[in-house]
């Protein structure tokens, strides 16, 4: 009986105990969205590029000899025609006063001949003697005629090696690097030129382009040809070795006729104005080109997530679920990223707060002031 009423108070106590209370699921999470929208933006694209003078000209000697004279220094300015160099002339000189001489005596020779045909032409008319003598002599004058039309081309070519021995800039330019001085031996087989000249009144800055940028450089100017749109394009600018940016605008003037099968780009050539001689011939720096993007949808990077080489936007579905949705870039504006593909206008993102969302999990979208707005 003991027992018996030690299970009914048992009972009794378990029946009037407090019952658990059931486990509320907390609320979903309260971030930011913005609905993202379209429109076209510029956006700027640097390229590597070389800088070289319109006119780059190897200084060499014509004629072989010693380096008598040194008229100008490195880096000085010269005008078209101004001599730079002297060759010893002398053994020219000689050559000259040789072929000189050589005229002379084959001019003797002709007239020498002319009285041989004076001479026997009456003889040979009043058949004293016959007319095999004056056949003789008249072919004696022909090639004493020839002899001065070689003697006269041999003088002019000793005074062409005579003219060969003072080098004039055949430009007006900078001068390089002098790599022989005073008293060096040079001839026109050595492998160095003597120096080189720079004319840097304008520039020519060359720039490659990949194939896909190409492509979407050229298709956005108005033209049936490369000739057309070349007219269309706008100034480009320079960037030099240290950032800061030329002061004169240069405009694309040639497109390379083929890509480098090397590289898969293709090269183009921007002129540059350079009065005042701040660029030279082998300076480097970067073309700075505007690429218009239409229909291009604007993300914050920092709405984005980059994972294995792509990049994730969390777009917001049916019944307020996030997606993980992989996005094309095609540029960037400030800290936002111009997107071409994976989502579209209209679609909402979460801005921030989404480092442990999962897909598919649910939120409540908090909207931004204002949806996302060209730059």
């Amino acid at each position: 009986m003991k027992t018996i009423y030690l299970a009914l108070v048992a009972l009794a106590l378990y029946g009037c105990s407090p019952k658990p209370q059931a486990t509320v699921a907390p609320p979903p999470p309260s971030l930011p969205v913005a609905t993202i929208i379209s429109g076209t933006d510029t956006t700027y694209q640097e390229y590597p590029a070389s800088i070289e003078g319109t006119v780059n000209v190897e200084v060499r000697p014509q004629v072989s000899g010693s380096l008598d004279k040194v008229f100008v220094d490195e880096g000085a300015f010269v005008s078209a025609g101004q001599p730079i160099f002297k060759i010893n002339d002398q053994p020219y000189r000689a050559q000259l006063n040789n072929a000189l001489a050589s005229q002379h005596a084959a001019e003797g020779a002709l007239a020498n001949a002319q009285l041989e045909i004076d001479k026997l032409t009456p003889l040979v008319e009043n058949k004293v003697v016959s007319d095999y003598q004056l056949k003789t002599a008249k072919a004696a004058y022909a090639i004493a005629k020839a002899n001065i039309e070689q003697a006269k081309a041999n003088v002019s070519t000793a005074q062409i090696n005579v003219g060969y021995t003072l080098i004039k800039a055949p430009v007006s330019g900078y001068i390089g690097r002098l790599l022989k001085k005073q008293g060096s031996l040079v001839a026109p087989t050595d492998a160095d030129a003597l120096t080189l000249l720079s004319d840097v009144h304008n520039v020519h800055v060359y720039f490659s382009l990949g194939e896909q940028d190409f492509v979407s450089f050229k298709e956005q100017y108005p033209g049936e040809t490369l000739k057309d749109k070349l007219k269309q394009l706008p100034s480009v600018d320079l960037l030099l070795a240290d950032n800061s940016e030329y002061t004169q605008r240069g405009k694309i003037d040639m497109i390379d006729g083929q890509f480098d099968k090397n590289t898969g780009a293709i090269t183009l050539r921007a002129s540059f104005p350079n009065a005042q001689g701040l660029l030279r011939s082998g300076n480097t720096g970067k073309i700075r080109l505007s690429l218009q993007h239409k229909d291009a949808l604007i993300v914050p990077q920092s709405a984005t997530v980059e994972m294995q080489d792509k990049v994730f936007v969390f777009a917001v579905a049916d019944s307020n679920k996030v997606k993980k949705q992989a996005i094309t870039i095609v540029g960037k504006i400030g800290s936002n990223y111009l997107v071409k593909d994976g989502v579209k206008a209209g679609d909402e993102i979460v801005l921030s707060g989404f480092d442990h969302l999962q897909e598919g999990t649910v939120i409540q979208p908090k909207k931004a002031s204002d949806n996302l707005a060209k730059n």
